[in-house]
């Protein structure tokens, strides 16, 4: 389908469904007064915490914090994306989920284009499923038995097998009508520009399917049976595959068990699988790739637990410490990280077999928790005896826990960390402090306390442009913190002082805060999903799906008054310009055709008399 959803349509569906009979469908609810309660199903608990509003037609839990509409409650239940909750909404009062722009000839294009890679991939799938059961497919056969690989886990996996041929697969999807240049764009050719030749990308290879959440063909990952290299080969980037983002067996591992709780990261697609075979089908792996935060952070969505499975070797080693550095921010209260190191020269596949699951499943149990790792891997080398040894092991340390959000675990490690080095726990809170980001011009993402922001009396002012983006992934701006608050907790806006000349509006960031803020004021997005939906396709809809992806680094109890320092804070700083600056800034803000209010017009009037005088 094509184009966004329209607003009035999401309005319409929210005000006719029922949320007590959505989320009773999937949480066991007593009448409890004029609400529904129920055990929350996004937490352990044993005494009932969640409550449903027939009235409100909202649920909120007082023991996580989750609370939304029915729209939101299928997003994180069911775990699909925006558009499909609204599709599965509507289709339970069956109503037909309209589309602005779908009579556009663009958008049928690009939407017809879409079907036809997603057809094309699922055609292959099938064809490569069909070639392992013939004759020519003999060795392949013989790998996956050797393997100790059931029919049933091979078909759970969609496991096949391409031909050794140079168009086998080619052949197949030319007599189906599919151009050479969609099977190009969508990996399963490779085209010779020199000689202008395609030809079958995947050759005499174990193939194995890249699916995502529901379940869709999006690429293929090959596993070579004879001495060709690579040995194994993964698609490339196309329109609906894309590396950085993909894991292997994770719809398989929400297939088997829909209440995932703790997920196990491994290196290969025959490691996952081995694994299954054994009964562990809470395996992941990557594509290729170092994990990366958004693989983690769309894990953290489903589980709590993530478990990094290395080699013990110094590798291993290595690429443990690169995953704990992406890792760290995202560690807020609630989630555990594990690190599982195995025996020299062992992987998951050939461990499993010589223990049997059990062992290997109190390996998953006993791995070593994120503290644990991290504390062992600062001593490594290190002579805590000598005084040198101990302040390099408490900076490195302390140069991580700096980049753990605030909350309970970074409390328990500083007291840690105190205890080792018999340093006082307020000394490394004073040196983080002092070493966090922007912590001598604006108030720090750990405030929590007072209506003024914790600035030393010699406030600095922020970096040129108040509000420009820090690159990449890194640390956001100031005022990309302040919008992130509101992305994340759009109720917040109340809290917002009416006018927004004190919004930074000198970049893209301070625009978009200013957009952010008006719509979440006409009291028509009070869920982040439908804020981004009314974003969706467009460069600020990239921008906050980014910080969305992002979990605040304050705790949700302090964030209102985290939001209120940083408006104080900026209150402060538009009060420091000149009055040049604010002359210049409120008449182009007017000759654009925005509307002053009362006291700006006021205001303008005022700085022009004081300019002329």
């Amino acid at each position: 389908m094509a184009g966004q959803i329209p607003q009035r349509f999401i309005d319409d569906l929210l005000a006719r469904v029922d949320v007590v009979e959505v989320v009773g469908e999937r949480v066991q609810l007593k009448k409890a007064g004029r609400n529904y309660s129920g055990l929350c199903p996004f937490h352990q608990e044993k005494t009932p915490s969640f409550t449903v509003s027939a009235d409100k037609q909202f649920y909120h839990c007082f023991g996580c914090g989750a609370h939304g509409s029915a729209l939101r409650f299928l997003m994180e239940y069911d775990k699909l994306r925006f558009p499909e909750a609204v599709e599965q909404l509507a289709s339970r009062l069956g109503m037909e989920v309209p589309r602005e722009g779908a009579d556009d000839p663009r958008a049928q294009a690009r939407e017809r284009k879409r079907k036809e890679g997603v057809n094309l991939l699922e055609l292959s799938a099938a064809f490569f499923r069909e070639r392992l059961k013939m004759p020519e497919a003999g060795a392949a056969r013989e790998y996956l038995a050797r393997r100790g690989l059931s029919s049933e886990v091979q078909q759970a996996f969609g496991i096949g097998y391409a031909p050794d041929g140079w168009e086998a697969l080619k052949r197949h999807l030319d007599e189906r009508g599919i151009p050479e240049a969609v099977q190009v764009e969508y990996g399963l050719l490779v085209h010779r520009e020199e000689s202008g030749r395609t030809y079958d990308r995947f050759r005499d290879r174990v193939m194995f399917p890249i699916r995502d959440l529901k379940g869709r063909t999006i690429a293929f990952g090959g596993r070579v049976l004879g001495d060709a290299r690579p040995k194994y080969l993964n698609s490339p980037e196309t329109p609906v595959f894309h590396k950085g983002r993909e894991l292997y067996g994770l719809f398989e591992a929400r297939q088997a068990e829909s209440r995932l709780e703790r997920l196990v990261i491994v290196e290969g697609y025959m490691d996952v699988v081995a694994l299954a075979q054994f009964g562990i089908r809470n395996a992941v792996a990557t594509l290729g790739t170092s994990t990366s935060e958004e693989h983690l952070s769309r894990l953290f969505r489903l589980v709590g637990e993530v478990v990094f499975c290395f080699d013990g070797d110094r590798a291993g080693r290595q690429a443990a410490a690169r995953a704990l550095e992406t890792v760290l921010p995202l560690m807020i209260d609630g989630r555990q990280a594990r690190f599982l190191f195995l025996p020299e020269g062992e992987d998951p596949d050939t461990l499993v077999r010589r223990e049997g699951p059990e062992a290997f499943q109190d390996r998953i149990t006993c791995a070593s928790p994120l503290s644990e790792f991290l504390f062992d891997q600062a001593a490594a080398g290190r002579d805590l005896a000598r005084m040198e040894d101990r302040e390099r092991y408490a900076s490195q340390v302390l140069t991580a826990l700096g980049r753990l959000p605030e909350g309970v675990l970074k409390s328990l490690m500083l007291s840690e960390l105190s205890r080792r080095t018999g340093v006082d726990q307020s000394s490394f809170e004073s040196l983080l402090a002092r070493s966090a980001p922007g912590s001598d011009s604006a108030p720090s993402e750990a405030s929590g306390g007072g209506d003024e922001p914790d600035v030393p009396g010699n406030e600095v002012p922020p970096p040129e442009g108040g509000g420009r983006r820090g690159a990449g992934s890194g640390s956001l701006s100031l005022v990309a913190r302040m919008l992130q608050l509101l992305v994340h907790e759009p109720l917040l806006i109340e809290r917002v002082p009416e006018g927004d000349d004190w919004c930074p509006a000198d970049d893209s960031d301070g625009v978009l805060c200013r957009e952010v803020i008006r719509l979440l004021r006409a009291g028509r997005y009070r869920s982040a999903q439908v804020l981004l939906a009314h974003f969706h396709g467009s460069r600020e809809g990239e921008r906050l799906a980014e910080l969305a992806r992002r979990e605040p680094l304050v705790p949700r109890a302090l964030r209102g008054t985290e939001l209120d320092n940083w408006v104080a804070y900026f209150q402060r700083h538009r009060r420091r310009r000149s009055p040049q600056e604010e002359y210049d800034a409120l008449l182009a803000r007017m000759q654009a055709g925005e509307r002053l209010s009362p006291e700006e017009r006021q205001r303008l009037n005022g700085l022009l008399m004081e300019l002329k005088g």
